[in-house]
């Protein structure tokens, strides 16, 4: 009897050693070429006919273009698992999966703490408007011809919009900073999970929030979740972090609000047309910016390509996936 066929799309940077292993239970493929067209033919030519699971990142969208509903139309009858490295995988058409039976997994646990700590670093960059001091004494300016007072984080309200394992962790760190943490989700957490946070409205999260910051995942109902009307409704001053998915957030109404003044500072490491940023974001110097490097750290990127391995030893060996999409799944999390 042969052995199923695994195909990786894109590479690997860490566990090479790990993905070779691989072998002991599953044929190893990898697909060479660079373009969507490539791909598309060795589909159609019956190339894969024998693949039973798929490694695929978001990098790999370089290569294969995003996993849409027409790709998803042309993947191999035998392909059962979609194992993707990345813990956002708005390039993959879940529904289009689901309906050809396929299961997708993705890596949310392993980027929990290095997403966190970057929220955090945006969180007290914004709250002090730390960017202009910053390149001040880069150019030997000191503090800059306008220096201003920043605020602490105690006693403020973070709002958390997706109390996810990122959302949790972001929570476990602002508390040390002594904030009061509000959250919401698409359905309350038990009180372990919690830990004291409140659970509230999406409506009463946005106008109560000191600081709010966004941790859940894109999809269509979330696209422009926040948008000119939900600026309204925001304390004046209020912060504004996201480390999630810049499409969150409509980005001409966030330039608004900065400029009037309703945000006094934002904290972004995602963009809404990444990696292009926005003119009135980058000539704002209350905004505190990074090029999406959330996950960025040799720990992180390690684990989430083992997650991925695990991910697809399970599908193979066991029928099921470790992490598979909540979609799939149960309805936690927003």
């Amino acid at each position: 009897m042969s052995r199923p066929t695994v195909l990786l799309i894109g590479g690997i940077t860490h566990v090479q050693k790990e993905w070779q292993e691989c072998s002991s239970f599953a044929e190893l493929k990898t697909f060479a070429g660079t373009t969507r067209g490539e791909f598309l033919k060795q589909c159609e030519d019956g190339s894969y006919n024998d693949v039973v699971a798929l490694y695929r990142s978001n990098e790999s969208t370089s290569l294969t273009g995003p996993f849409d509903a027409e790709l998803v139309g042309k993947l191999p009858q035998s392909l059962k698992y979609i194992c993707h490295n990345g813990a956002g995988y708005d390039n993959i058409d879940i529904t289009a999966c689901t309906s050809r039976g396929i299961q997708v997994s993705s890596t949310p646990v392993a980027v929990n703490n290095a997403t966190a700590d970057i929220a955090i670093f945006l969180l007290l960059g914004a709250l002090r408007r730390i960017h202009q001091p910053y390149a001040s004494i880069r150019s030997s300016q000191w503090r800059g011809p306008s220096f201003q007072l920043g605020y602490d984080p105690q006693n403020k309200i973070l709002g958390i919009l997706g109390m996810g394992g990122i959302g949790r962790e972001v929570a476990a760190r602002a508390r040390a900073f002594g904030m009061t943490i509000h959250y919401h989700n698409r359905s309350r957490l038990s009180p372990d999970l919690e830990k004291g946070a409140k659970y509230v409205s999406f409506e009463e999260l946005i106008r109560t929030s000191d600081v709010l910051s966004l941790n859940c995942s894109l999809r269509k109902e979330t696209v422009g979740i926040i948008g000119k009307r939900e600026f309204e409704m925001m304390k004046q001053g209020v912060i504004l972090i996201n480390t999630a998915r810049g499409r969150l957030i409509d980005e001409a109404a966030l330039v608004e609000a900065l400029d009037s003044g309703k945000v006094f500072s934002a904290g972004l490491d995602v963009y809404e047309e990444e990696p292009k940023v926005h003119e009135g974001l980058l000539n704002n110097p209350n905004v505190v910016l990074l090029p999406h490097i959330g996950t960025a750290t040799f720990e992180t990127q390690r684990n989430m390509e083992l997650l991925v391995l695990e991910n697809i030893k399970s599908a193979v060996e066991k029928g099921s996936l470790i992490t598979q999409v909540p979609e799939q799944t149960s309805k936690e999390g927003r």
